[in-house]
């Protein structure tokens, strides 16, 4: 059973103030000594960082499409452990879902699993009494229970009571209004937002005027009191420790890139390879000269090396470290980032050395779900293997895939590359929805190579 009061933040579109009024609540409940999770749908891994500083406990995401409809009220169980108030923060529109497959994955098919109320945010700069109609069109429309409104960037106090009795006419309470302020804007760049480990003290101020700019603007009571009326679900929370360990004599080390070039993971993927028997450790490529004292297994996530290609290029002795580790045939799992750091060179700066490929910038966005399939036995899969990941980038590898391809999906043929116990791609994945991932790699690690079955 879980029984938490919770509320999905969802808009219009995309820009209308999610993360803004997400982050705010949380950083504002918080501050009352609520105990808060927050929560994102979909892949993204920058929002979650936000809501994790304003929270104080890890930020996780929900998203049905990376690991199935019937994980997402136990992962959302194991990420409320110990809050008694949960905010999930939509993505994009309320009813925009996957791609071909209606609202599949979107914030109304997220909210209708955990039978969440929605309160919606809607940027009212430019409109008038024509909000009655917006918020009328998506109260009627799809099935989830519209519980109320928070209006964003408001001019004046004229403008609110015009957009309050638009509102009223159409019987949707206003839980909120919040004016227009830029000073508590994050920068964002070519992939969104900056991570806040990239920022850390300013993150923390831009959190705090959040929460300050929400307290005194949103009716938190309010929200409290339609947080509450959400019912309670019955599943049994999600657990790493469903993953059965490695037997060995001892733990091996797994090292997972970190820091300002390698910011983009999931908690659970951490959370996973200990269960299945590793020891975790971070290393950061810009700061570390060399790997954690008996690694045996490197994990490379997503970030921004592009930004931080020059320094990259200069840890010389880390990037020889790692070609060592490749060399030994121990299994190295790179996402994206990790992909173009392992690399020959990005944007002409060296890199790793271990793919037979460059690296560069393109103008090109390249984002979307992907169904694949595996082309080549690694330490991640069996050749075969069908997994659901997601791409988000602004690069290009040349060539796009190596000998012994990593994956083939649809959209790309063959992708990535598989060498010795490496396996490099651009496809996220969220190992919660595959577990037997960390267990393979985490016995790869144990036993010296890729595992036999």
């Amino acid at each position: 059973m879980v029984d938490i009061p919770r509320v999905v933040i969802a808009a219009p579109a995309s820009g209308h103030g999610k993360t803004t009024v997400a982050t705010g609540l949380l950083g504002a409940f918080a501050a009352r000594d609520r105990r808060v999770a927050g929560f994102k749908v979909g892949p993204d891994y920058i929002d979650p960082g936000y809501h994790a500083l304003a929270a104080g406990r890890p930020g996780r995401n929900l998203d049905p499409v990376l690991v199935g409809e019937e994980r997402i009220v136990p992962l959302f169980a194991h990420g409320c452990a110990g809050a008694d108030l949960a905010v999930v923060e939509g993505v994009m529109g309320l009813y925009d879902g996957r791609v071909g497959a209606g609202d599949f994955g979107s914030t109304a098919h997220v909210a209708a699993l955990l039978a969440a109320p929605v309160v919606l945010v809607v940027d009212a700069s430019a409109q008038g009494r024509s909000v009655a109609a917006l918020v009328h069109g998506f109260r009627s429309f799809g099935s989830v229970r519209l519980a109320g409104v928070i209006l964003n960037r408001v001019g004046s106090d004229r403008h609110e009571a015009l957009l309050r009795d638009a509102c009223e006419e159409v019987g949707t309470p206003v839980l909120g209004a919040l004016r227009r302020h830029s000073a508590v804007a994050a920068p964002s760049r070519h992939l969104g937002l900056v991570p806040v480990v990239e920022r850390s003290a300013e993150a923390a101020a831009s959190v705090a005027a959040l929460a300050a700019l929400v307290a005194g603007g949103v009716d938190l009571d309010a929200v409290l009191a339609v947080a509450r009326d959400a019912p309670p679900l019955t599943a049994e929370p999600w657990s790493p420790s469903t993953v059965e360990p490695v037997a060995w004599h001892r733990r091996p080390v797994v090292a997972v890139a970190g820091g300002l070039a390698f910011s983009f993971g999931y908690t659970e993927t951490v959370e996973l390879l200990r269960a299945a028997g590793a020891d975790v450790s971070t290393v950061d490529p810009l700061r570390d000269e060399a790997l954690p004292a008996g690694t045996r297994a490197l994990v490379v996530g997503g970030g921004f090396p592009e930004v931080y290609a020059d320094r990259l290029a200069a840890n010389a002795p880390l990037r020889a470290a790692v070609a060592r580790l490749a060399a030994s045939g121990a299994p190295i799992a790179a996402e994206c980032a990790g992909l173009l750091w392992l690399c020959r060179t990005l944007d002409g700066a060296p890199m790793c050395g271990i793919l037979d490929a460059d690296a560069a910038m393109t103008d090109r966005l390249t984002l979307g779900y992907r169904d694949a399939v595996a082309l080549t036995r690694s330490p991640l899969a069996e050749a075969g293997t069908r997994v659901t990941g997601h791409e988000f980038h602004r690069t290009a590898v040349t060539p796009r895939a190596g000998a012994a391809p990593a994956w083939a999906w649809r959209e790309a043929g063959a992708e990535g590359f598989v060498v010795g116990g490496v396996h490099a791609s651009y496809l996220h994945l969220h190992w919660a929805g595959r577990p037997d991932i960390a267990r393979r790699l985490v016995a790869a690690a144990a036993s010296g190579g890729t595992p036999a079955g």
